[in-house]
């Protein structure tokens, strides 16, 4: 089970989070769903939990904004060294700053921002709360990507941005689907262009969960609520399929063959 107790290196999706209509509910869900517990962080968090998975930390749920219209959905967050120097990056790429820079009490700085393709993702410089502790194992995150319907515009943003190597995964099939690497040589994030027959709208990044049994999660979601957006398929990497939560949130389960 490995287990990280230190910061993620800069461009790695670091931390996942999930904003939704009801905390509770979410919490229900996914403590039925991957076996996590929750650790309350207190009123100052606003709400904000904390998901364990066997005592490390995998992930976090909290309340949308009060009146926000946005859908409930899972956030990827990218370790920076400093999230300002990064989110004026991000707007001379030609993204958007959509919350500039705060302090997240001593736990770190963090912004949200979205790509030139619409696509949402966070920003996560770690002070006290370096990122998940829990990963690559089931019911923790294993893998994130950016779905866009102009994925020559976001490969271009990415690697500005956060220094990414961007290549085909198929090096026959080159406007297929697409590793982004961080300086140092390690395959962090993917992306890949989506049409409108694919969950969500326009461009987003997709969390992927690891679990045992794929299709075992895909029924065990959908009895608890949830919805099935992509059967369970095989593939290279492993059994996939793409769910919806019990309040519509989109997300990956795969069962890779490390996993059994």
């Amino acid at each position: 089970m490995p287990v990280r107790n230190e910061p993620w290196p800069p461009g790695t999706p670091c931390w996942v989070d999930l904003q939704a209509d009801d905390v509770k509910a979410a919490s229900a869900f996914y403590g039925a769903l991957f076996g996590w517990t929750f650790n309350d962080l207190g009123p100052e968090a606003g709400g904000y939990v904390m998901a364990e998975l066997n005592g490390s930390v995998a992930a976090g749920v909290g309340p949308k904004p009060e009146g926000s219209p946005m859908p409930s959905a899972w956030t990827t967050y990218l370790a920076v060294e400093d999230a300002d120097a990064t989110a004026a990056k991000i707007t001379a790429a030609g993204g958007a700053v959509t919350a500039p820079p705060f302090d997240v009490m001593d736990a770190g700085r963090m912004a949200v921002a979205a790509d030139p393709t619409g696509a949402v993702f966070g920003l996560w410089q770690a002070e006290r709360h370096n990122g998940a502790e829990a990963y690559n194992e089931p019911g923790a995150y294993v893998w994130n990507e950016v779905h866009t319907r102009d994925l020559a515009a976001a490969e271009a943003f990415y690697s500005t941005v956060f220094g990414y190597t961007i290549a085909a995964m198929d090096p026959s099939a080159p406007d297929a689907y697409k590793v982004f690497t961080v300086p140092g040589g390690a395959d962090v994030a993917g992306g890949l262009a989506n049409d409108a027959a694919e969950p969500g709208e326009g461009a987003y990044w997709l969390t992927w969960f690891a679990v045992a049994d794929t299709d075992a999660a895909v029924a065990t979601a959908s009895g608890l609520g949830g919805s099935v957006l992509m059967p369970a398929q095989d593939s290279a990497i492993g059994r996939m399929a793409v769910v919806a939560g019990a309040q519509g949130e989109a997300f990956g389960l795969i069962a890779m063959p490390s996993n059994g």
